[in-house]
């Protein structure tokens, strides 16, 4: 089997943590029983580009129980649990591609491994594989029925690929389900984006000021977890919708030029490009801590960044600091790459959970109705999001009213008023 892993011997430790994380995964598990039993993805090639993660391990495992020939590449080269990897090859005879830390070269060598397979369907997280089907490997695109998007920095890519009507096959964007977004995006990045800053720095939350740049719901998520710690949490952002949003939920909100001199904390959550700038990285005070949370670590101006300092060292793992002429020192976590796999675990299982229900589900979706769907960007049928919120809420043992006859009768009428 072909596969690229850092140390293949590392692969018992793997599976440990995979099964670890599949205690906390009912949805996942119950999917995974199903597709066992009728097999929807039988004889489906897949080539998934995630982060090689616990979580991402259960799906795939899940799609090859549905009959899928998977084929896994990592979306990050920091994200990559290098013993998860050696453990999807050899305990499960997935073929993965992923080595934490991989250079730009070997990162795309192994998205061509991973597609070496003729794809039907493409799974990303950031978009890169649809990416390089389109502009690297276009021979390969007759074969492509769909794929699926996990992320909101791919999505964006994607909707702009439809909209200049470049868009070769359909894609299904789970980032906008609701069981992704307002969970995975919100809790998820809320606490695994804190758990990355206190493991690289371990500095005290609280009395400080967190200056969250985004207030999309991974924004959200960050900002309420800081104020929970104790910070005092200032947002920037360019929606006066999201702007009015964050006053009223209780933050400070204030351009990013105004925030640089004062944050002892700041991260970036936004899908942009350098939010944080050279002009802001010279105004910003001694001890200043800086980190992304968003796919790319394009939203940090890290050339500008290195422009600014006459020296940098690495002073702890994942903690990079810069030395201004006055200086001054600023501080990057994981190489301004998302912080909560750079020098954390990613977002807890039981909230991947229902991420990967809905890429497992999407996919079977697609492999049934892609004749039927255009060359665009779909999002998650409502049914899909529907039920797994059901799986998700019978697996924490929680139950809900349901709707009386009569109840249903005069939602159902417009003669019956006030």
């Amino acid at each position: 089997m072909d596969y690229d892993v850092k140390d293949i011997k590392l692969a018992d430790a793997g599976k440990l943590k995979i099964e670890w994380a599949e205690a906390t995964m009912p949805v996942l598990r119950l999917i995974r029983k199903r597709f066992k039993r009728q097999q929807p993805l039988k004889g489906v090639r897949v080539t998934a580009c995630l982060h090689v993660t616990t979580e991402t391990a259960n799906l795939a495992i899940t799609l090859k129980a549905g009959g899928a020939d998977v084929r896994l590449c990592a979306s990050n080269p920091l994200s990559t649990q290098d013993e998860i990897a050696a453990a999807l090859v050899q305990h499960e005879g997935i073929p993965t591609f992923a080595i934490k830390g991989e250079d730009n070269a070997t990162y795309y060598r192994h998205i061509e491994s991973a597609i070496a397979h003729r794809p039907h369907l493409s799974m990303d997280d950031g978009a890169d594989v649809v990416s390089h089907l389109h502009s690297k490997r276009k021979d390969l695109l007759r074969n492509v029925i769909g794929g699926t998007e996990e992320t909101t920095t791919g999505v964006i890519r994607l909707r702009s690929m439809a909209e200049k009507k470049v868009l070769k096959f359909p894609v299904i964007s789970v980032n906008d389900a609701d069981t992704k977004h307002m969970f995975d995006n919100r809790y998820g990045t809320g606490q695994s984006t804190m758990d990355g800053i206190i493991r690289a720095t371990n500095r005290l939350v609280c009395g400080s000021v967190f200056v969250v740049a985004g207030y999309g719901w991974c924004g959200r998520g960050i900002a309420m977890r800081a104020k929970g710690m104790g910070a005092d949490v200032v947002v920037t952002e360019i929606d006066p919708l999201k702007a009015l949003e964050a006053v009223m939920d209780g933050y400070r909100v204030m351009p990013m030029e105004e925030a640089a001199p004062i944050g002892d904390f700041f991260v970036t959550v936004t899908g942009n490009l350098k939010v944080i700038r050279g002009e802001h990285f010279a105004k910003m005070k001694d001890g200043a801590i800086v980190c992304n949370s968003g796919h790319f670590n394009v939203e940090l101006d890290i050339p500008a960044l290195e422009k600014l300092a006459k020296k940098r060292k690495i002073v702890r793992d994942g903690v990079e600091q810069f030395t201004y002429k006055n200086g001054n020192r600023v501080s990057l976590l994981g190489e301004g790459r998302l912080v909560n796999l750079a020098t954390a675990e990613g977002h807890p299982s039981s909230v991947m959970d229902m991420s990967f229900a809905n890429q497992a589900l999407a996919a079977e979706y697609i492999v049934k109705n892609y004749k039927m769907l255009e060359k665009k960007v779909y999002p998650v049928p409502a049914v899909i999001d529907k039920e797994i919120s059901r799986l998700k809420l019978a697996g924490m043992g929680v139950d809900i009213d349901k709707l009386t006859k009569e109840q249903e009768k005069y939602l159902a009428s417009w003669e019956m008023g006030t």
